[in-house]
């Protein structure tokens, strides 16, 4: 054996405190320059993290400049959930609003530590409308309240079957680029401020924060397949994903402090119910075609990473969408067979069942939109209910053409980019890239440009296609059992 092997092994069965002991009594002695004695290597540490801090009290959504105050939506949020936050609670909200406005970060960050304490020990509100319906911890508990159709196998070795999976990134890309544009507004600014909107408005990109994680789970189910865990997509996060926004960022600093999933959807995480799942369905279903299943069994993997309960139901909804859009053309029964696969005793059931009636009773979508804004008001523009509904809205009037489908998301508002780029894929699935139309086609969408870390900062289309098709096929996409 070599010294250097002899050493290794005698390194790699060190105690912490021998190899502690190692690094100190090999330090040696050196004189640093004055511009070497400094923690922050020339930055301002101070400006730093109060930039950091300051989003959350104030800060524009980077695509469309919409207004966004996380601190205010994290009280608005825990509400949601039937928490009742305190007056103390309030009081430091309110101080902290001042205290951004007048940017004193002594105060910000001593009330933003005061007010995170008061969300962590928010008491139950007994009477909240939200406690009378069923909450659901697990998986298991999901699958046994509803019931699956058959799986129907798919050939993924297929050309037709690279074509479909071609055409759903494709259309996730155009309804991302279409919405990042106009997200964070009402029905009624976008019309006021730009007319109908259909198509757009500038230059459309790549960069979205919403493909990143389908990416991290494609990296995750490619090498672990329908094995894949909530712990091998977590890993996934910390490693490629700088940062996120509401629940994915929370859950990404829980990962880092070693709380992992469940907990890390749920520990001191009150957007787990924001639309942050249910906007990276799209790669669930494709993973799992024509098998709901297996698909919503995914997206529960997936979900729990950074969500609970309602906002797990919620990207269980867009994947089984999406898996059955491989096998159904019909996009009216692909909505209503996905409902069915909510569990009815679920308030994200009562919220997507509501936007379906609307829909049937509704004669225009203006109309059957205003009927779910109403009627979900108190919900942030973020959340997962009051986009749900708008998806079924466009998927229902659109009627299965690709244009006014896009059209209705775009002009409904709120979270467009989440929402097109989630129901977009599932009519280019049904009917091929022939259903997009030409003037929605951008050489930007040849290559995505991402803010992830290694492979994929920037991977082509086609690159992104072959390692979705080539995952599916090594995890036996003919897969029929409920496996």
């Amino acid at each position: 054996m070599s010294d250097q092997y002899l050493s290794w092994i005698k390194e790699k069965d060190m105690k912490a405190w021998e190899k502690a002991q190692q690094i100190f009594r090999e330090a040696r002695p050196v004189v640093r320059s004055e511009e070497e004695q400094t923690w922050t290597d020339n930055v301002d540490v101070s400006q730093f993290y109060d930039d950091n801090l300051s989003l959350d009290w104030g800060s524009n959504v980077p695509g469309s400049g919409a207004p966004e105050k996380i601190m205010v939506a994290a009280v608005q949020a825990l509400e949601n959930r039937g928490y009742q936050v305190s007056e103390t609670g309030y009081r430091f909200l309110e101080q902290g609003l001042a205290a951004h406005q007048e940017r004193d970060f002594v105060k910000l960050h001593q009330l933003s530590a005061l007010l995170r304490r008061e969300l962590m020990n928010a008491q139950k509100d007994e009477n909240s409308e939200y406690w009378k319906y069923k909450y659901y911890h697990s998986f298991e508990e999901y699958e046994k309240e509803v019931s699956f159709p058959d799986s129907i196998a798919v050939d993924a070795s297929t050309e037709d079957f690279r074509e479909k999976i071609r055409a759903g990134w494709l259309a996730q890309l155009v309804g991302g680029a279409m919405g990042t544009m106009v997200e964070g507004y009402t029905s009624e600014n976008l019309q006021k401020a730009f007319g109908d909107v259909t198509g757009y408005l500038r230059e459309p990109n790549t960069y979205n924060d919403d493909i990143t994680f389908e990416l991290a789970f494609l990296d995750a189910f490619s090498e672990k397949g329908y094995e894949v865990t909530a712990e091998d997509v977590a890993l996934r996060w910390v490693g490629f994903i700088p940062c996120g926004w509401s629940a994915e960022e929370l859950a990404i600093r829980n990962i880092k402090s070693g709380i992992f999933p469940p907990e890390s959807g749920t520990h001191c995480n009150p957007f787990n119910e924001w639309i942050g799942a249910q906007m990276r369905a799209g790669i669930c279903g494709m993973a799992a075609p024509g098998n709901p299943y297996m698909a919503a069994r995914l997206a529960w993997r997936d979900g729990e990473v950074s969500h609970a309960n309602n906002g797990i139901l919620g990207e269980v909804f867009n994947a089984v969408m999406t898996s059955l859009a491989f096998v159904n053309t019909d996009i009216h029964s692909v909505v209503k067979a996905s409902i069915d696969m909510i569990p009815k005793k679920s308030e994200y059931y009562s919220v997507i069942s509501y936007a379906y009636e609307c829909c049937m009773r509704c004669d225009s979508w203006q109309d059957a939109l205003k009927a779910c804004m109403d009627k979900y008001h108190t919900y942030n523009w973020i959340h997962a209910y009051p986009n749900a509904c708008c998806e079924i809205i466009a998927l229902i009037y659109g009627n299965g053409d690709f244009r006014e489908t896009l059209h209705i998301i775009t002009m409904c508002g709120i979270d467009v980019d989440c929402n097109a780029g989630m129901i977009m894929p599932l009519l280019a699935i049904q009917q091929g890239i022939q259903s997009i139309p030409s003037e929605l086609l951008h050489p930007a969408f040849e290559k995505l440009e991402t803010y992830m870390r290694g492979k994929y900062r920037e991977i082509s289309l086609e690159e992104l296609v072959q390692e979705t098709v080539d995952s599916i096929c090594r995890a036996g996409a003919q897969n029929t059992g409920h496996v």
